[in-house]
């Protein structure tokens, strides 16, 4: 190597051997012994990851300069690939490669790189003491010989660079192994070729990535690629392949790659194959037919979202240590969450399990593969104080952005209900966008950065706001719309995603009301097909924020969905569009747009950042309604399922009603019942278990049924049937209390009837009679039930009149926040008052919408009027 040597350099060459970087290294040493100890110590550590790049990248002689001056070391690395450009990597701890530049940039005083003519140079500068050295860094050269675009649209960033990095591990360690075509069935030569390649493809990707604005989870890169690479590109998908069963093996110490970084390297490589040969790109998020691949997380994980979920999950490193875990875990098996950090998985695993977890998670290690991930496994979780506790186990890989792959157990408790098991947050706990917020001023006159800053934080508060203002989600996401037409765009859509993956446009919004047409149709849009290739099917299977600033003509659409797409544009009148996924808890909930005019300035990258910002808030937003809509749907599915069949009953009308509280999505203790006594008598129940979940549900349905077999089996006074429910609650639920009220309702079929009736703790019976006469059946009141069930109670008998109407009901039928209960009960009688002779449905239908519309809490009653035979 001729090159022009500063004075006082002292150089030597080496060959392109493992066995230079420790040359290297006492070459540096003997060359600045005169140094401080700690100067000397670095510039060695520096040369050898220099070398080694030149070593394993370049693979030709290397030579190494060093001087020393007045304290200040620079040491230069050249070798003879000027084509070979270094390809610096964004700082992982965890990554296994690709670590060597980042030390020299955190070590070095000053760094650089540059090709020259037949050679390149890598270099840095040792600046112990003051002034501080001139600015540096890794300069970037472009790919040499002729190249073409490639496309590589929506790749997932974090699965790119988990990609990326374990090819780099698997090449380093076959460059390394002596007995390379044993091991692998590799020869030296492709191996050589597949370096060559895959450096080349990290270079280029990387110059693509330092042109793109990255806001969201997926980036479209124009990769500037050499044109006559097919062959190597077909050499590095050998190598790979067989690398990774030779690690499947364990012939490696490289561990396989999990399914979803294989599959997402074999399309990089596919793609790569494909446009070279004059293809045409397929996105990543439309990729079909990848086992494990084509559904993996785009985003990465994250233990924010952990911690946010009310689901019981945990999560786990490589060597299966908990890294992090969330309080519904906790309280479930009996945690600490800070005590369970560190701590072997096999903690939460009872021990008659653990050798087979043990065996599992050494197969996924090395293979690659697992029959449980993505499945949910019913098995006992092991609580803290010994116990087994039923759960469903539900794991999952995903990256972080620290170069890990992280394992996440979803502990789901197995009393889940099927279709129940989507993460639900506590009432008033749920997750929120975490904006960075504190102290905010204005910003200063000409400060141009602070400027949009301020309108930043200003638009992502405003939209906060509009999502808070109402409990309606579609009514919430147009006022979202309102304030983006005001302040972004001229145009908003919303388009959500429901269960089944069907997408419904809920709203398009224009700055002016006037300008929408009859022609934007909102409602179902065609499904998410195959052949569905525009922005709007790559948004809704996760890519994005799309900036689209050339918006094509509907008959350019491959597909129904994409027609339907394009001629909303042209109805627009779009000159650019913004396009982003609505994403909450990893899962893609719909789309939003913001679109201006031809009149207007194009969208921006700057633009697709804010959005990117706002969609978190707005997609957190409609998860939460979703899940307290479904969670409230279930919950009266439960409810409803709880409620008893009435029986038909000759000269009786029985009617029941139950209305589940309008604020709260929680199952309740309030029940009613009516059945018939073997002597032929009418048996009513009405009660209420303290408690709003699902353990008074629960507690409701063993005291209605334990007060049916106490009832049938006894056939005597209403207070005997109470007193003996009484007894056994305190000895079967002794930390349970209920309200109830029991009546028999006994006579011939064509009457006079009478009712013996006992309260524990109820509200009393209400009697009206069909002249509009009512009074309160409160002679026979006694304590609740799980009280004391030695206190005596009364039994009281009435008449019950033909055609009069025997109402029992539940306090959440009159109880209203800063009214007396005598008022109340007033009221009530004079509702029924004025429905007397109503039919006894109508009676009771006006009886809640009269009374219950503004009740917080949940309503039951039950009706009965006797009914003699017409003559």
């Amino acid at each position: 190597m001729d090159r022009s040597r500063p004075p006082a350099a002292l150089y030597e060459c080496f060959p392109p051997e493992a066995r230079s970087v420790p040359l290297a290294r006492r070459f540096v040493r003997s060359a600045l012994r005169a140094d401080a100890p700690e100067v000397v110590d670095t510039a060695e550590l520096l040369t050898s990851e220099l070398v080694t790049n030149a070593v394993l990248h370049a693979r030709t002689d290397v030579e190494v300069r060093v001087w020393s001056h007045e304290g200040h070391v620079r040491v230069r690395v050249d070798d003879g690939r000027p084509d070979r450009p270094l390809v610096p990597r964004e700082p992982r701890p965890y990554a296994g490669a690709g670590r060597g530049l980042a030390v020299v940039e955190e070590l070095a005083s000053s760094h650089g790189a540059h090709p020259g003519e037949g050679h390149k140079t890598a270099w840095f500068e040792l600046w112990p003491q003051a002034p501080a050295p001139p600015t540096s860094g890794w300069e970037s050269a472009p790919v040499r010989g002729r190249t073409t675009t490639v496309k590589l649209v929506d790749v997932p960033l974090v699965l790119f660079r988990a990609a990326q990095q374990h090819g780099d591990e698997m090449l380093r360690e076959l460059a390394l192994t002596t007995d390379l075509d044993d091991r692998a069935g590799i020869s030296r030569a492709e191996l050589v070729a597949a370096a060559d390649v895959s450096g080349v493809l990290n270079a280029c990707t990387a110059s693509a990535l330092e042109e793109t604005v990255t806001g969201g989870a997926t980036v479209t890169l124009d990769v500037a690629f050499p044109v006559d690479a097919t062959p190597a590109v077909d050499t590095l998908r050998h190598v790979l392949e067989h690398g990774d069963a030779a690690a499947q093996l364990g012939a490696l110490l490289t561990l396989p790659a999990p399914p979803h970084v294989r599959g997402h390297h074999q399309w990089v490589l596919d793609e790569l194959a494909t446009q070279l040969a004059g293809g045409a790109p397929t996105a990543w998020t439309l990729l079909p037919g990848v086992p494990d691949a084509a559904s993996a997380e785009l985003a990465p994980w994250d233990a924010g979202d952990l911690e946010d979920s009310a689901v019981p999950t945990v999560a786990a490193d490589d060597a299966g240590r908990i890294i992090a875990a969330n309080a519904a875990l906790g309280d479930l098996l009996g945690w600490q969450t800070d005590e369970l950090i560190g701590r072997p998985l096999t903690v939460l695993i009872p021990e008659h399990l653990r050798e087979r977890h043990r065996a599992g998670f050494t197969a996924l290690q090395l293979t690659g593969r697992s029959r449980i991930m993505g499945r949910s496994i019913p098995l006992p979780g092991l609580h803290r104080d010994g116990s087994l506790v039923p759960v469903r186990l539900h794991v999952q890989s995903q990256e972080a952005v620290d170069g890990r792959t992280v394992h996440v157990g979803q502990f789901r408790p197995r009393a889940t209900a099927p279709g129940e098991e989507r993460p639900v947050p506590r009432p008033g706990t749920g997750a929120s966008p975490r904006l960075h917020t504190g102290p905010a001023a204005a910003p200063r006159a000409g400060d141009a950065g602070a400027a949009r800053d301020w309108e930043r934080l200003s638009l992502l508060a405003d939209t906060t706001g509009a999502l808070s203002s109402t409990l309606d989600l579609r009514e919430g996401l147009r006022r979202v719309c309102h304030v983006l037409t005001r302040q972004l765009a001229d145009w908003c859509v919303v388009d959500l995603l429901d269960g089944y993956g069907d997408a419904e446009r809920v709203c398009v919004v224009h700055r002016e009301p006037q300008a929408l047409s009859a022609g934007v149709d909102l409602g179902r849009l065609p499904p998410v097909s195959e052949n569905a290739r525009g922005p709007l099917a790559r948004v809704l299977n996760g890519a994005g924020p799309l900036l689209i600033t050339d918006v094509p003509p509907p008959d350019q659409a491959e597909s129904a969905l994409d027609a339907r797409q394009l001629e909303l544009f042209q109805q627009l009148g779009a000159g650019s569009t913004i396009m982003a996924p609505l994403r909450a808890r990893r899962e893609v909930l719909g789309a939003l747009i913001v679109v201006r005019t031809g009149h207007d300035a194009p969208f921006t990258e700057q633009d697709a950042l804010l959005v990117a910002d706002l969609v978190q808030g707005i997609a957190l937003s409609v998860d939460n309604a979703r899940l307290h809509q479904h969670t409230r749907t279930a919950a009266e599915r439960l409810q409803r399922s709880l409620l008893p069949r009435l029986p038909h009953i000759p000269s009786m009308e029985i009617t029941a009603r139950y209305a589940p509280s309008s604020t709260t999505a929680q199952v309740g203790g309030d029940w009613f019942d009516a059945f018939t006594l073997p002597d032929g008598d009418t048996a009513l129940v009405i009660g209420d278990v303290s408690g709003h979940d699902l353990n008074a549900a629960v507690t409701m349905s063993q005291l209605r049924n334990m007060l049916r077999g106490i009832a049938v089996d006894l056939q005597d006074r209403p207070s005997e049937v109470l007193g003996r429910l009484d007894l056994a609650t305190l000895t079967l639920y002794p930390h349970s209390t209920a309200t109830c009220a029991y009546a028999v309702v006994s006579g011939p079929r064509d009457g006079p009837w009478e009712v013996h009736h006992s309260s524990a703790g109820h509200l009393p019976l209400l009697l009206t009679c069909p002249n509009g006469d009512t009074r309160y059946l409160d002679t026979a009141s006694g304590l609740l039930i799980g009280v004391d069930s030695g206190f005596p109670r009364p039994t009281a008998r009435d008449a019950l009149p033909a055609h009069s109407t025997l109402l029992m009901f539940t306090d959440g039928l009159i109880e209203r926040p800063g009214e007396s209960l005598s008022d109340a009960m007033t009221r009530l009688r004079r509702h029924t008052a004025a429905l007397a002779r109503a039919p006894l449905d109508v009676f009771c239908d006006e009886l809640i919408l009269g009374l219950g519309a503004g009740s917080t809490d949940d309503i039951a009653l039950l009706a009965l009027r006797p009914t003699p035979p017409g003559p």
